[in-house]
């Protein structure tokens, strides 16, 4: 039976609240078949995404997460894997976000984004009793026609989008309180997730929000090394046109999408999800050497 979390009073209390949650998470992924794994903090090669910078680490980088470990494990054969460990982006630093952070990431071979969706709300009910059972689902076309007046499917747009979605969308969905769901992005903003079926407009992936705040993000990943590498491509590109290093393209992650089954995957962060649970609205309350 599960005792109630530590309340957070001073900064010791973080640490229990921090050790309780993760042994409870470590516990749902054991008890369902889940292999932990362990995989490089420092990489030659970061993953390419437009806004997500990766810190120099000598003639190395540390890691922004460990998705592309993940997905060469799933191309090698491994079925249900999970990680929790440190991952850091540079220049991000505010009450939500730490360069350093804790992130949960975990994957499933023969699945999609929507079973995925399935075992992240098991997950949450389990690991926080607490929490609320009634979870909302947003398309983001449905979202933005209703808070912002525009459907970026078909009309990406993205200084446009990304404005909207902080100044219209995300304060409708904190508004509506408790967990949200918003899915089906846009194929641009979802450069590493495979695109609906019969709807090249739209990608499988979705995010999850707690009271407003953004927790984790999901997808279906992309298995085609032909279009991953002209996504990536892009984007360099992109990174180029404002000013950011555009780093090289991964041939060994290439490889192995050849060899990868359909999976879902999905990335949590655990110092917000403990924040949460605190009752905080700062990382500081979870974060004693912030």
């Amino acid at each position: 039976m599960q005792t109630a979390f530590p309340k957070v009073k001073m900064p010791t209390d973080s640490i229990m609240l921090r050790d309780a949650l993760m042994r409870r998470i470590r516990a749902f992924f054991y008890d369902r078949d889940y292999t932990e794994v362990e995989t490089p903090i420092r990489l030659k090669i970061p993953c390419m995404e437009l806004h997500i910078d990766a810190e120099p680490s000598g003639d190395h980088f540390l890691r922004t997460s460990p998705e592309i470990f993940h997905k060469q494990l799933l191309a090698a054969g491994c079925q249900r894997i999970f990680e929790m460990g440190k991952c850091f982006r540079s220049g991000e630093l505010g009450p939500l976000h730490n360069p350093e952070y804790t992130m949960l990431e975990w994957y499933q071979a023969d699945a999609d984004y929507m079973d995925i969706l399935e075992e992240t709300r098991l997950l949450i009910s389990t690991v926080w009793k607490d929490v609320s059972k009634q979870w909302k689902i947003l398309t983001v076309s449905d979202a933005f026609l209703e808070f912002a007046g525009w459907d970026p499917a078909g009309n990406y747009d993205e200084d446009r989008f990304d404005i909207d979605l902080v100044e219209k969308v995300e304060p409708a969905i904190k508004k509506i309180g408790g967990p949200v769901v918003l899915k089906d992005y846009p194929v641009e903003a979802a450069a590493l997730s495979r695109c609906r079926p019969g709807d090249p407009l739209r990608a499988e992936r979705w995010e999850l929000y707690m009271d407003g705040v953004e927790i984790a993000n999901a997808y279906s990943e992309l298995t085609d090394p032909v279009e991953q590498r002209l996504r990536f491509e892009a984007c360099a590109q992109q990174r180029i046109a404002l000013g950011k290093e555009a780093y090289e393209i991964d041939e060994a992650f290439l490889q192995a999408l050849e060899k990868m089954p359909p999976s879902g995957g999905i990335a949590l962060g655990v110092d917000r999800l403990l924040m949460l649970i605190a009752e905080a609205t700062s990382l500081d309350a979870v974060l004693p050497f912030r």
